[in-house]
């Protein structure tokens, strides 16, 4: 594969204000992201991309299907995301925006220091493994009348805890991992979209409630520009499906 060129990219302050919407002149292999807009892991990938300001293809699953015959030749796990970097395909959210974050490392999604790194990756360890499991085994019991209260019980109860550890984690201002925007907002800030909207349909205590610092990066996460993007990708999604 050769390597990708990158043009006189200007040094800019990371001032909280996303690369999205600005034209970079960035050369660089043909790739596509395969993506279904609610999902929030396709959504972690299109807000560090957004946010980067690549030109990367954000493309449908073929055949519409996760587990088409055209995708599965793409990608056997059959889900989504996958990039298409130049006809390497790669697989897993994370793996993703740590690839593009050493293949176009500016602007920065990572702090410099190791120790900051370390924040970061803990915090999206944290949600891939701990915070967002619970909350994706209460999807299937949106619909009362399929619900299963016992399953749904433990799933609240096991995400709230989760909530409460984020909350523990989180800084008392700036964004998740401090005051820079990095991968950790791109991970945490789909999930929280759902959050918000789902827990209230279980009778549930809004998220935010008695989490202050929780609220507070919530509400400032949302003024990025990447992020504010993404969020109304996946409204637009949402609405869509409650039509069908």
């Amino acid at each position: 594969m050769r390597a990708a060129a990158r043009v006189g990219l200007p040094k800019r302050p990371r001032s909280g204000i996303s690369g999205e919407g600005r034209k970079q002149d960035k050369v660089i292999e043909k790739m596509k992201l395969y993506n279904m807009n609610l999902s929030n892991f396709a959504s972690k990938c299109r807000i560090a991309i957004y946010d980067k300001g690549l030109n990367i293809e954000i493309a449908p699953i073929p055949g519409n299907n996760l587990k088409s015959p055209e995708y599965l030749k793409l990608n056997p796990l059959g889900k989504t995301p996958a990039l298409d970097a130049d006809g390497m395909i790669v697989n897993e959210s994370e793996v993703i925006n740590e690839y593009l974050e050493e293949k176009f490392p500016n602007p920065p999604l990572l702090p410099k220091t190791p120790e900051g790194r370390a924040r970061v990756r803990m915090l999206t360890r944290f949600h891939d493994l701990y915070l967002e499991p619970p909350l994706r085994a209460l999807f299937g019991h949106l619909n009362p009348k399929n619900r299963d209260e016992k399953i749904v019980n433990e799933r609240l109860t096991e995400f709230n805890q989760r909530l409460d550890q984020l909350e523990a984690i989180l800084p008392a201002s700036g964004f998740a991992a401090g005051q820079e925007f990095t991968l950790a907002d791109c991970a945490i800030a789909p999930t929280m979209f759902f959050a918000t909207n789902m827990l209230p349909g279980f009778g549930a205590k809004p998220a935010l409630e008695g989490r202050p610092k929780l609220e507070a990066w919530w509400t400032h996460v949302q003024t990025r520009p990447s992020v504010k993007k993404v969020l109304a990708e996946m409204g637009e999604a949402l609405a869509a499906m409650m039509k069908r």
